[in-house]
């Protein structure tokens, strides 16, 4: 693998890149369109979008890229950039800052570069890969967690959980201490923090998790696919991220039992 720091010199700046977009659009009266999947999209999240993949082409042309709004490019590279211009984009229409722009580098579909920022409250969150996370500088760990009866426990929505899945929903938010809900990327930040103790959520892209990975990781946390694979490009988008691996152990128990 080549060395990380010039990729990840390039990850802040297309992070940097990303912020006076967003805070251009942030709060104002933006024209909302509806894309096939039925999910929003904005004026803002392709403008970031397309402002990160102008920078990847002049600094890095032979690098893949997939990104949720325009989609993938040379994807089959061994290194191919991850982007969700902004992940959480109905919190962004209505002004909540819960939303991130998501931006990962993957090797040979591995995640090995992440990087959650949100422009408005000024926050940065980097994995690397063999090294600690950090927030705006400072290392960070996620908490001791046992088990789910003693977790924070965070996701979207329970009305996105469907059939089977609404079964698996039901059991993790009645054994969980507290359930929370509708923080989108952030709520992974706050778990690599310290502050939350697993995330679980259903039908997610690569580009919604795979910047994810190497944040909670390096925080100490653990994430994976509801059967307890490992993530990468390829995954599906059932996942799980917990700040101990007791609790995520758990929670893939929790999950297995109810989908039995």
């Amino acid at each position: 693998m080549e060395n990380l720091d010039e990729f990840l010199a390039i990850a802040h700046k297309l992070a940097d890149a990303a912020r006076p977009v967003v805070r251009k659009y942030y709060r104002t009266p933006v024209a909302v369109d509806v894309k096939a999947d039925d999910s929003p999209v904005t004026i803002a999240d392709r403008e970031v979008e397309r402002t990160m993949r102008d920078i990847l082409g002049a600094e890095l042309p032979d690098h893949g890229i997939l990104g949720e709004e325009y989609g993938g490019e040379n994807v089959d590279a061994d290194y191919v950039w991850v982007l969700d211009p902004i992940d959480g984009t109905k919190s962004f229409i209505v002004g909540k800052p819960s939303f991130a722009t998501l931006i990962a580098l993957c090797h040979h579909g591995k995640p090995v570069l992440g990087i959650i920022d949100q422009a408005i409250t000024d926050e940065r969150w980097v994995g690397v890969m063999g090294r600690a996370s950090t927030m705006n500088g400072d290392e960070i760990s996620a908490r001791d967690c046992e088990n789910l009866a003693s977790a924070t426990f965070f996701t979207i929505g329970p009305e996105l959980f469907r059939d089977a899945a609404q079964k698996a929903y039901q059991a993790i938010a009645t054994k969980c201490r507290v359930p929370m809900y509708g923080i989108d990327a952030y709520a992974y930040g706050l778990t690599a923090l310290g502050l939350a103790d697993t995330v679980v959520e259903i039908g997610m892209q690569p580009y919604d998790f795979c910047a994810l990975v190497p944040v909670v990781e390096g925080a100490g946390g653990v994430m994976s696919d509801w059967s307890g694979k490992e993530l990468t490009i390829q995954s599906g988008g059932d996942v799980i991220a917990s700040g101990d691996a007791r609790c995520h152990q758990d929670v893939l128990l929790t999950i297995k039992a109810a989908l039995a």
